[in-house]
C-alpha cells in the first residue's frame, strides 16, 4: 500500500476485513477512489454500476467501471434502469439507483458532499436531523476525506476517472452550492468552511442522539393512546412523531407534516396527508399510517 492510500485510509470508516462489501461505483473520482481504498483496506469487494441511460456517454461510463474493476480483479455488476422523462428527474434517478443496489451498498460521499447537503437542507428550513445528515452512516466511509484528496489518489494510481458534465450545470441546486455558494462563504469567512460545516453536522448528530435518548419510547404509532400523546410537551411529541414518520428512505418528515400529525393526535382533524402518498389517521384513539 502506498503512503497516500495509507494516510487516507486512516481517516476512513470501512467495516473490518475481509468483508464482503458492495460498492456503488459510477466511474467518477469519488466512487473510483472508494474502490481503491476498499481494496487497500483488505476488503472483499463487489462493484455495482447503475446505468440510467440518461446521458449519451453513460455506456462509456459503464465500460470504464467494468474494465477498471476487472483490471483490479474485482467482480462487477452493471444494473440497467430506465427513468422516464419528466419532472424531478434527479430525484427519480436516485430512487431508481437505490432500488437497483443491494442493501448496505457503500458510496463515495466525501466531506464536501456532507457540507453541501448541510447547506441545501439549511435553505429548505430543515431542523437538527437535516443539519446532521450522513453522520454515522455506515454506508458512507469517506466522510472524513476531502473530494480533492480522493481525486488525487485516483490520479496517483494512473486512472482517469469519468467526468459527468451534468455536475457542472448550475441549474441544479447542489451544483450551484458547490460552484458559487461555498466559494463565497470561503471568501466571507476567509477560510475553508467545508470542515466547519462538517464539524457542525457532527456536533448536531451528537445532540440528536442525546435528544433521542432523552425522549426514547419504543412504542409504535398504534401502541400509544392519543390522549397520552396529547399530554406530552410539544417538543417531545414532535420528536416522537418525527422518528415514526420517516419515509422509506429514512428521511424525517417536514415541520409542516409534523404539525399536521400533531393535529391528528390532538383530535383537531381525523387524518393528515404526508409525503410519499401516505396518510396518518386516528382510529380508536391510536394512530395508523396508511
Amino acid at each position: 500500500m502506498d503512503d497516500l492510500a495509507t494516510a487516507l485510509l486512516a481517516q476512513c470508516r470501512f467495516p473490518p476485513p475481509p468483508g464482503p462489501v458492495d460498492l456503488a461505483v459510477s466511474g467518477g473520482p469519488d466512487s473510483t477512489g472508494l474502490l481503491l481504498l476498499a481494496l487497500a483496506a483488505g476488503l472483499e469487494v463487489r462493484v455495482h454500476h447503475v446505468d440510467h441511460h440518461l446521458r449519451p456517454e453513460s455506456a462509456s461510463d459503464a465500460t470504464f467501471v467494468v474494465v477498471t474493476a476487472r483490471d483490479l480483479g474485482v467482480p462487477v455488476t452493471v444494473h440497467d434502469v430506465e427513468v422516464p422523462p419528466g419532472p424531478n428527474l434527479e430525484e427519480r434517478a436516485r430512487t431508481a439507483r437505490r432500488g437497483a443496489l443491494p442493501p448496505g451498498t457503500l458510496t463515495g460521499h466525501t466531506m464536501d458532499d456532507l457540507a453541501e447537503t448541510v447547506l441545501l437542507n439549511l435553505v429548505r428550513g430543515a431542523g437538527i436531523d437535516g443539519l446532521s445528515p450522513m453522520v454515522g452512516d455506515p454506508t458512507k466511509p469517506l466522510l472524513a476525506l476531502r473530494r480533492r484528496d480522493v481525486a488525487a489518489l485516483v490520479a496517483h494510481h494512473g486512472l482517469v476517472a469519468r467526468h459527468d458534465a451534468t455536475n457542472d450545470d448550475v441549474r441544479f441546486r447542489r451544483n450551484r452550492v458547490r460552484a458559487e455558494v461555498l466559494p463565497l462563504l470561503d471568501a466571507v469567512a476567509e477560510r475553508d468552511v467545508v470542515p466547519l460545516l462538517a464539524r457542525t453536522a457532527r456536533v448536531l448528530a451528537e445532540e440528536r442522539r442525546l435528544l433521542d435518548e432523552t425522549v426514547r419510547d419504543d412504542r409504535g404509532l398504534g401502541e400509544v393512546d392519543c390522549r397520552e400523546l396529547a399530554a406530552w410537551s410539544s417538543p417531545r411529541l414532535s420528536r416522537w412523531l418525527r422518528e415514526r414518520l420517516r419515509d422509506d428512505r429514512g428521511h424525517p418528515p417536514s415541520v409542516a407534516e409534523v404539525e399536521r400529525a400533531a393535529a391528528v393526535v390532538r383530535g383537531e382533524v381525523r387524518a393528515a396527508e404526508l409525503s410519499g402518498g401516505r396518510r396518518l389517521a386516528r382510529r380508536h384513539r391510536t394512530l395508523r399510517l396508511e
